[in-house]
């Protein structure tokens, strides 16, 4: 690992600026790319820890109010089922945990490409399923930010707003499985090294991420955010069939 520390440093920036500028959170690119350098169950520990420190920035930078109706009623159900999914990993093949993660990946930036007007109603019932079924993803996969932006999304919020909720949301989501991944023996004392230098980048990325974010159209950047997620699906698909 620490002979491409460089390149992992380098890599975990980009996906915290495109995280941030996404609004689908780092960990949907961080997960499969920290996945060329470690084994999938010290990138669940690795991405948790990182992740933390992540949301804490989000919430730093972008404080102008977040929803606490929405947090209360995604918050709630997706730490419930994060903490299950997270669980259940000590029981989970971990190729079999690389490969869901990658076709989870492709599927959802292919759906997002395809039906450009896909759109989630703003109800209450479909707040607290969002928060079940990204809860759950996250705690078994290590993202799921996607889909909690992807509802959060039909609800019409500020970009500063969505931005805060949804890291508060999440804060909470990683806080959880932190505390099952350590118990699982996923957070190594060889990775500790690690989240000093992550604690930066999570810092330098989302500044970075703020400032595009004033000088670009949103919407724009979000195709193509979409195409890298699903390249790098593919890519993790492709190093997890005939490389491992």
């Amino acid at each position: 690992m620490m002979d491409n520390l460089v390149y992992f440093i380098i890599l975990a920036l980009l996906a915290e600026v495109l995280g941030t500028v996404g609004g689908f959170g780092s960990s949907l690119f961080f997960v499969p790319i920290a996945g060329f350098f470690l084994d999938i169950h010290s990138v669940l520990g690795v991405t948790a820890v990182f992740h933390l420190a992540s949301n804490i920035t989000k919430i730093a930078m972008f404080k102008r109010g977040f929803d606490k109706a929405m947090i209360v009623k995604m918050g709630i159900p997706a730490v419930i089922f994060v903490i299950a999914g997270a669980f259940l990993t000590k029981y989970i093949n971990s190729k079999v945990l690389e490969i869901s993660l990658a076709v989870f990946l492709i599927s959802l930036s292919a759906i997002l490409i395809i039906f450009r007007n896909l759109q989630i109603k703003p109800t209450s019932f479909n707040a607290v399923s969002g928060g079940v079924i990204s809860g759950f993803v996250a705690g078994i996969l290590g993202t799921g930010g996607a889909i909690r932006g992807l509802v959060l999304a039909a609800f019409n919020f500020k970009m500063e707003v969505f931005i805060v909720t949804s890291a508060i949301i999440d804060l909470a989501i990683d806080a959880s499985r932190s505390v099952v991944y350590f118990a699982n023996g996923y957070v190594h004392k060889d990775d500790l090294y690690l989240i000093p230098i992550l604690l930066v980048v999570s810092i330098i990325g989302t500044f970075i991420g703020k400032k595009i974010l004033e000088k670009i159209s949103e919407a724009q950047f979000k195709y193509i955010v979409l195409g890298l997620i699903l390249v790098t699906g593919i890519v993790t698909l492709s190093k997890v069939l005939f490389f491992n």
